[in-house]
């Protein structure tokens, strides 16, 4: 029979073990009751949970009170922001480009000032733990959701970016992240949608995933996140990378000497959900060595997973003795980053400067002539979407629509695949004055409807530009001598730089971190 005493002692240990997630802009009732009840010792924010600098203090302060109150220590306060196409943080705040994007301008004291202005936005508003930078090589142009997320497509490149990217946030006391481990670069499956697999041997990803990893390591990256994926070849028990103690244990902490924090991608993904179930995979990660299992959403969840490690705890099925290690290893990293400090906002009109200026410096002129605008352009593409799960909720941005506010001409929006029908029927828009065609894509190496489209606007032989608004990899389809420009991402900072550049006020100087 469990006493009182040790049930208190058994639920604030686990607590420390969870990352949770809410909706909202406020704490919710049934969020309160979940750390009230099960001393939840930390917190992941998403998009949804942010609108104003002022609000997400707020709602850091109201974390951080209740936590502490609860459980005797401070929270983890975790965010996704990444940069560029996963990012987090409302337009009031000073959001920095995504990591291939950094990349392109060729210097790694920008990677270093982003990082650092990335950390200093998150600090002053009481978020203490970024699940930056991402560390995987993205070497297959397929990869539905990494892509320009990650900083190249050679190892040497994506450690030396991501070196800079774990002093930078040193250097400003925030937590970071790498992720993911052991590599989500070579998949053509997204892990939030299905279960990828990778069937290399740990020779092979010594050589080539694993360098940025073990750079990071050597840098001493305070954290590391891992990948949902099978690895066949390493783990026989046919366990994704978060359950597998081959995997976190053996690889990771042991071989490879990593001593931070390890944290697992979040369980209600469906590499989790639907092949094991999130709560049987709770128990598995932290049986594996994972220190901070993250549920993003669902109270219940959460609920259900703690339950079942306390009973996994009394039958034996995990290690007290390693869990109390875990829990002490949380701690000593909460006194270590002085978690749970007052919040402080600052002036960062000249941190808003200073990224403007790198992200002009990321946009490249990839292949063929200078871009012509003509005195009636026609501006055609898809709106700015959610390509994945890890990307942010769909935003009102649109190039077709933003671009001839600006400058004139006509704008025809497109779905992101158009059918052969919604093509017909943008053409028919193309006014008979038109003199120059700019084409917005975003993805179209995954869309072959963009690029059925795109053929269809290079028969009209007018001058032609198109702008990859995501993957460089769009560019590869287009015909010879073709104009292309990789921008990066959709934002709005992205489409007030593309006027100036079509307004020729300054040259793009950017250069693909990637092969073509």
């Amino acid at each position: 029979m469990v006493s009182n005493m040790e049930m208190e002692q058994t639920k604030q240990m686990v607590g420390q073990h969870f990352v949770a997630g809410f909706a909202g802009l406020k704490l919710s009732e049934e969020f309160v009751r979940l750390i009230k009840e099960y001393k939840i010792g930390n917190v992941i924010l998403f998009r949804q949970n942010v609108k104003s600098k002022e609000q997400l203090t707020a709602l850091c302060e109201e974390i951080q009170q209740l936590v502490k109150q609860e459980t005797g220590h401070p929270a983890f306060i975790t965010i996704d922001q990444e940069g560029g196409v996963v990012t987090r943080l409302s337009e009031e705040f000073c959001n920095t480009p995504e990591g291939m994007a950094l990349s392109a301008t060729g210097k790694l004291e920008d990677i270093k000032t982003c990082a650092r202005i990335t950390a200093r936005q998150l600090k002053s508003c009481g978020v203490n733990f970024n699940l930056a930078p991402v560390l995987d090589v993205n070497n297959n142009p397929q990869n539905p959701v990494i892509g320009v997320r990650s900083f190249g497509d050679t190892p040497q490149k994506v450690a030396e970016s991501t070196q800079a990217v774990i002093e930078g946030y040193r250097e400003e006391n925030l937590i970071s992240c790498g992720k993911h481990f052991p590599g989500h670069g070579d998949t053509a499956v997204d892990s939030h949608l299905g279960l990828p697999v990778v069937d290399k041997t740990l020779e092979e990803l010594m050589e080539f995933e694993l360098v940025p990893f073990r750079s990071a390591i050597d840098h001493q990256i305070p954290a590391m996140m891992s990948s949902h994926i099978l690895f066949p070849s390493i783990e026989e028990k046919k366990v994704p990378c978060t359950m597998s103690r081959t995997i976190i244990t053996d690889i990771l902490k042991k071989k490879l000497g990593f001593e931070g924090l390890v944290v697992s991608d979040c369980m209600e993904m469906n590499a989790i959900k639907t092949y094991y179930g999130s709560v049987q995979g709770v128990q598995g990660a932290l049986g594996a060595g994972v220190d901070l299992v993250c549920i993003s959403h669902s109270a219940e969840v959460v609920e259900q997973s703690v339950q079942a490690v306390y009973q996994a705890l009394e039958d034996g099925i995990l290690s007290i003795e390693e869990m109390e290690q875990s829990t002490a290893k949380i701690l000593a990293y909460k006194e270590k980053y002085e978690i749970g400090g007052g919040c402080q906002l600052y002036d960062d009109r000249e941190d808003k400067k200073i990224e403007r200026e790198i992200r002009r410096r990321t946009i490249a002129h990839v292949c063929g002539k200078d871009p012509v605008i003509g005195s009636h352009p026609v501006f055609i593409g898809c709106d700015n979407f959610c390509v994945t799960q890890a990307s942010n909720p769909e935003e009102d941005r649109s190039f077709a629509k933003f671009m001839p506010a600006q400058m004139g001409g006509t704008g025809i929006v497109t779905g992101i695949d158009p059918t052969e029908e919604e093509i017909q029927a943008a053409l028919r828009q193309i006014p008979q004055n038109c003199d120059s065609i700019v084409l917005c894509t975003y993805n179209m190496h995954l869309k072959p409807g963009q690029q059925k489209l795109l053929n269809a606007l290079t028969a009209r032989a007018l001058p032609m530009t198109v702008v990859a608004m995501r993957n460089p990899y769009d560019l590869k389809g287009l015909p010879a001598g073709g104009t292309g420009i990789e921008a990066w991402d959709y934002s709005m900072e992205t489409l007030e730089l593309l006027v100036e550049l079509f307004q020729k006020k300054w040259n793009p100087t950017g250069v693909l971190p990637i092969e073509l």
